[in-house]
C-alpha cells in the first residue's frame, strides 16, 4: 500500500488564506462602519453643500466677499470631464498642475478624498492581525509570509472597492434628497460606468502601498494610518487624470496595468520586511 501526501502548494495555500480572510473582513464590524460612512458621506456632503450655495462671506480684514458656490449636478461629487484639448493646449504636467490649483469645495470635497480613507480599512485589519497575536501563530502552523500578503491584497482591494461603490450608491441617494440634477454634460452612462469603474480598478494601486506602510507598522495602527497617509499623498493627483467623468477602457486598462504593477512589486516589498524584521 503506498501512502502518497499530498503537497501543499501556494494554489492551495493562498486558498486557504482566502477564505479565512474573507471571512475575518465579513465579520469585521470596523469594515462595515467604514462602508456605512461611505454611503452616507456623499448624502451629507450634497446637502450640506447645496445648502450653502449662494452664501457670502466677508474677511474681516480685506472686507474681500467670497460667495459659495455649489454643486451644478450630482456628478461633480464623481469627477470631472478631461478636456484632451485643453491637455495638449497646456502641456500634460501644466493642465495636471492647474488640476491640483483648484481648490474649491466641489473639487475637494468628491469621491477622490476615499483612497485616504482605504488607508483607515487595511491599516485596521493588518494591526489587529499584529495585536492579537493572530499573524504569530498563523505564519507557525499554516501559512508563509507570501500567502499572508497576497491575500491581504486581494481581499483588501475587495474591500476598498465596495468602499467606492458604497459612495457611488451614497452619491445617488444624495443628489435626490438634495435636488440636484442628473445631466451628463461632456459624457455619457457608458463614460460614467467606465469612470466608477476605473476608481475601483485604480484602489489596487493604492492597496498594496497601505499594506506595505501596515507590516512596516505592525501593531502600531495610528504609525501606520500616518505613514498611509503620507505616502499616498504622492500619487492622489494621478486620480482625476486616470478616472475621468469620460473615462473610457483605456483608463480602465491603465488602472488594471498600474494595480497589477504595483501589487506585485509592493506585495515583493511587504514579503521582504515580514522576514527580514520581528512579528511584534
Amino acid at each position: 500500500m503506498a501512502n502518497s501526501f499530498e503537497k501543499n502548494t501556494f494554489g492551495k495555500r493562498f486558498g486557504s488564506m482566502l477564505k479565512v480572510d474573507f471571512k475575518r473582513l465579513f465579520l469585521s464590524r470596523a469594515f462595515y462602519i467604514i462602508l456605512a460612512a461611505c454611503l452616507l458621506a456623499p448624502v451629507l456632503i450634497l446637502v450640506m453643500v447645496t445648502m450653502m450655495d449662494g452664501t457670502v462671506s466677508v474677511d474681516p480684514q480685506t472686507g474681500k466677499e467670497t460667495v459659495m458656490e455649489g454643486f451644478d449636478h450630482v456628478w461633480q461629487i464623481i469627477g470631472t470631464v478631461s478636456d484632451p484639448n485643453a491637455n495638449a493646449a497646456m502641456g500634460g504636467d501644466a493642465a495636471s498642475g492647474a488640476a491640483a490649483m483648484d481648490m474649491s469645495i466641489t473639487s475637494m470635497c468628491n469621491i477622490n478624498m476615499l483612497y485616504f480613507a482605504i488607508a483607515a480599512l487595511v491599516c485596521i485589519f493588518v494591526a489587529d492581525d499584529f495585536r492579537s497575536g493572530y499573524q504569530k501563530n498563523l505564519f507557525t502552523v499554516r501559512a508563509k509570509k507570501t500567502d499572508y500578503v497576497a491575500s491581504k491584497t486581494v481581499v483588501l482591494t475587495f474591500g476598498a472597492a465596495m468602499m467606492i461603490l458604497a459612495f457611488f450608491v451614497g452619491s445617488l441617494v444624495g443628489g435626490a434628497v438634495a435636488g440636484l440634477p442628473y445631466t451628463m454634460e461632456g459624457f455619457n452612462t457608458l463614460n460614467l460606468l467606465m469612470c466608477i469603474l476605473a476608481k475601483m480598478v485604480l484602489v489596487s494601486v493604492f492597496v498594496p502601498i497601505y499594506l506595505v506602510m501596515s507590516v512596516v507598522a505592525k501593531q502600531k495602527l495610528w504609525l501606520s494610518i500616518l505613514l498611509s497617509m503620507m505616502v499616498g499623498m504622492f500619487l492622489f493627483m494621478m486620480i482625476p487624470m486616470l478616472t475621468p467623468l469620460n473615462a473610457t477602457l483605456i483608463h480602465v486598462l491603465l488602472c488594471a496595468v498600474g494595480g497589477v504593477g504595483f501589487g506585485f512589486g509592493l506585495g515583493a516589498i511587504g514579503n521582504l520586511v515580514l522576514k527580514k524584521t520581528s512579528l511584534v
